[in-house]
């Protein structure tokens, strides 16, 4: 297969304090009776009653009692010195409350004749719970060296050890070869269990079926834990077909089972077989258990399956306690659908009103709706909340911050959360990354030590946040960091920058990332998918789609998406019918929302809008405000009056506060000279208090953003601008540029509407771009927050011939290459 790139051309309340669980504060009521200051409470305790007594705050995880029972024992005697049983019972009790340094403290204190093979243990295994892997790894061969011979607790403490990937390379294999020589190798479950999670946390999920194939006894819990690990690991398929077995070999799954089920169904988006689990979750008895219901929310949440959303709404309300993660699901699902945003935010207020406290997931999904809404207002009142809440710093919140300014064309804010999540990552890499590099030698060894815990996620949030604001300079330097950070073979940055190199006009560095990929996933294939087509390679981008089938990848809903944008850029409609018609029957995946309205797009971009009307009429589920905006807007382009009012009306009782339709209506009546009509919709706007999205362009230029809108006159070079950009209409007026006046849609003189054509922002960009980018063989790349004019478009390519100047416009809705008078959308946009 040629690869890609040779096939181109050169008021929220403030988070109130947690408190203790309410068992902990029963358990510790309970015991703390006998401890008074009577004198029977100074009496010592039997060693029996002693170990009783730490036993019982070990299971409560009561570290108080625990304190106060070791500070009884040592004022009346010495058993803690003498008897290994309390002592070890001490130790244990630290330990399951992760009191690491008073777990050292006891194991430290105990006479060295008193120490047995539980005390080590004991010492190892809070050690390795709590981030001290290889400290944890030096007393387990302590204890081989003291004589003790491990016993299956033991094995399981030095197998969590080694879960941390450097220490599985240099001590899982020796742990495994203990676990054989022992005999404990597919003898003991919990070491069974334990083995299976060092593999599946390091990849080796080869190795992670071998250990349960091994063992001779397996339980439920094993079971779930190969089927968890199995569809964390993205491989939901193979979860699904263990779970069957399962339950072809007798087992009962519990509510973990189905828990990772539901899990595993949502990722593959399997409307039916989460039907089928929600019936076998009745049939058990487990709907109500809080992990089953919090899953079965999240997958009919994320489903497109016609109710679905009520389904979600169903189990919800019957659940006896919501908790964060319940509304979260909700939340996110409703987030999903993007014609739904007003309802996020009435349950999000009610989500507070239940007194749930959100966590970085529900913030992010309720900036997404922000965006959707483009309402800055309340965008910026949830990111106060998460300062307050301390969420902000965490990649998804930020990244969440990013594109809500971005897509709501606040760009300056946009860049500024972007240089905070950027800063608050790679603060250790010392002074400047854009400035004179003298830190480079400390920046390196920082890397190599990774001391500072940047992870793949880490590197592929912040390549994402750049792509949002177009910042390309900081996304290559990201991308180069990340090579020095040994993640140059990593398939989710891979990903990551195959779509910021795209999203930011750089196809050719896209497809280079693509094809210097050892392993494609659906997320790769459609990433380059999407990428082709916006950038006006359609038939390259469904050249691919073919590579991918051929491949053995399954595609997914939003590669399909892609595919159809493809075929709508490029009017391609006999095409985007058969590919409609394969998504449900060669893959049995169910149209959602987005596809309808992307026919809907092909139809009425070719000019079929009676016919996309028709299609909606059709449609076997309820239409949203999406599919119907979609025709409106193909109606605005090809000026069918009569289909765009009803459009229009669909719209506006769906979305009452949408300025949208409002606009696009107005714009209608205004081509047909109806200017009673359009001064009708504007009064019900004021009315209705519904501004425009006013438009806006910017550039990139030396790591600054240059913005600017229409009729702008505050850049500091705007004389010199508007000079450049008046040579220029003269320029090109004599090689054949006739001004578009008929998108002013204002009653006023020809000679006016020609001045308000001059003052677009993305044509004020273009000259700017001339002046600071003299570079002859460098585009000139602007991008704009709305769909870019007929008339611009038209006079940005007549500039691009007449300067000999490359000109990449990204406006909302995909790429525009204009060279030497010609645009890669082929007319299409």
């Amino acid at each position: 297969m040629a690869t890609v790139r040779s096939t181109l051309p050169p008021s929220l309340p403030p988070p109130s304090p947690s408190s203790p669980p309410a068992h902990t504060l029963a358990a510790t009521s309970r015991h703390r009776k006998p401890l008074t200051t009577t004198a029977a409470g100074q009496a010592a305790l039997q060693p029996s009653e002693a170990a009783a007594l730490l036993t019982a705050a070990a299971r409560a995880r009561d570290i108080h009692l625990g304190r106060a029972l070791q500070g009884h024992l040592l004022r009346t005697g010495s058993l803690l010195e003498t008897d290994a049983v309390v002592a070890n019972s001490l130790l244990t009790l630290y330990s399951k409350c992760s009191a690491v340094a008073a777990a050292r403290s006891v194991f430290d204190g105990m006479p060295v004749g008193l120490r047995d093979l539980v005390s080590w243990t004991a010492m190892a295994s809070c050690l390795s719970r709590n981030g001290a892997e290889a400290e944890a790894l030096r007393l387990f061969g302590e204890t081989l060296e003291e004589g003790l011979l491990p016993n299956a607790f033991t094995l399981c403490a030095a197998t969590q050890a080694c879960f941390a990937s450097e220490l599985f390379h240099l001590a899982g294999g020796a742990v495994l070869g203990l676990v054989f020589k022992l005999g404990f190798w597919g003898t003991d479950v919990s070491v069974g269990c334990a083995l299976i999670d060092m593999f599946a946390k390091n990849g080796d999920l080869v190795a992670m079926r071998r250990v349960f194939d091994g063992l001779f006894e397996r339980t439920v819990v094993v079971w779930t834990l190969l089927i968890t690990r199995y569809a964390q690991s993205g491989y939901s398929d193979e979860a699904v077909e263990l779970f069957l077995d399962m339950l072809e070999n007798g087992f009962q799954p519990d509510q973990y089972t189905l828990s990772s089920m539901l899990s595993a169904c949502t990722e593959l988006g399997s409307f039916r077989l989460g039907q089928q689990l929600h019936s076998l979750a009745l049939r058990l008895g487990l709907e109500s258990d809080s992990c089953v219901s919090c899953g079965l929310v999240d997958m009919y949440a994320k489903s497109h399956n016609g109710q679905s959303l009520h389904n979600a709404r169903e189990v919800f309300n019957r659940m006896p306690k919501h908790n964060v993660m319940a509304w979260t699901a909700l939340l996110s699902g409703y987030v999903q659908r993007g014609s739904q945003d007003n309802q996020v935010m009435i349950l999000f207020c009610k989500m507070l009103n239940e007194g749930i406290r959100p966590n970085h997931i529900t913030y992010s999904s309720m900036l997404k709706a922000c965006a959707n809404l483009g309402d800055q207002d309340s965008g910026r009142q949830i990111h106060t909340h998460c300062v307050k809440s301390n969420l902000a710093d965490l990649n998804v919140v930020g990244n969440a911050l990013v594109s809500m300014y971005a897509e709501s064309g606040s760009i300056e804010e946009a860049r500024h959360a972007f240089d905070q999540l950027y800063e608050k990552n790679m603060v250790s890499f010392s002074g400047n990354l854009d400035g004179d590099g003298r830190s480079n030698t400390y920046q390196d060894y920082q890397i190599e030590r990774m001391e500072l815990g940047i992870s793949t996620f880490t590197f592929g949030s912040l390549i994402s946040a750049a792509a949002s604001v177009g910042m390309l300079t900081k996304g290559q330097r990201l991308h180069a960091l990340s090579l020095k950070a040994g993640f140059g073979s990593d398939r989710a940055i891979g990903n990551s920058l195959v779509s910021m190199y795209s999203r930011c006009g750089y196809l050719v560095d896209a497809c280079q990332v693509f094809d210097e990929m050892n392993d494609h996933n659906v997320i790769s294939w459609t990433s380059m998918i999407s990428g082709l087509a916006k950038h006006g390679y359609a038939a390259r981008a469904l050249e691919l789609f073919h590579d991918m089938i051929a491949a053995g990848v399954k595609p997914n809903d939003v590669t399909y998406i892609a595919v159809l944008s493809a075929c709508s850029h490029a009017g391609l409609v006999k095409e985007g019918k058969e590919h409609f018609r394969m998504m449900q029957k060669h893959h049995g995946l169910i149209p959602r929302m987005e596809h309808y309205a992307c026919m809907v797009d092909l139809l009425g971009r070719s000019g079929l809008v009676e016919d996309a009307l028709d299609f909606i009429n059709e449609m076997p589920c309820q239409v949203d405000a999406l599919v119907w905006k979609t025709l409106l807007g193909a109606c605005k382009t090809h000026n069918n009056m009569d289909i765009g009012e009803i459009a229009a009306n669909h719209v506006i009782q769906l979305e009452p506060q949408d300025p949208a339709p409002y606009v696009l209506l107005s714009n209608l009546y205004a081509e047909a000279g109806l200017w009673d009509q359009v001064a009708r919709i504007r009064s019900l706007m004021r009315d209705k208090n519904l501004m425009k999205e006013k438009g806006l362009s910017w550039m990139h230029v030396d790591n600054t953003i240059h913005e600017f809108r229409a009729g702008d006159t505050s850049h500091p070079q705007a004389e010199e601008i508007y000079t450049k950009l008046e040579t220029l209409i003269r320029e090109i007026k004599v090689m054949g540029y006739v001004p578009d006046t008929s998108v002013v849609l204002h009653d006023m003189s020809d000679e006016l509407k020609e001045l308000c054509l001059l003052q677009h922002s993305e044509k004020i960009a273009v000259a700017f771009g001339l002046i600071s980018c003299t570079s002859a063989t460098k585009p000139i790349r602007i991008f704009k927050n709305l769909r870019v004019c007929v008339d611009c478009h038209s006079a940005l390519k007549y500039v691009s011939k007449a300067t000999g100047r490359e000109i990449i416009l990204r406006d909302s809705n995909r790429f525009h290459r204009m060279k030497d008078g010609e645009c890669s959308c082929g007319e299409y946009w």
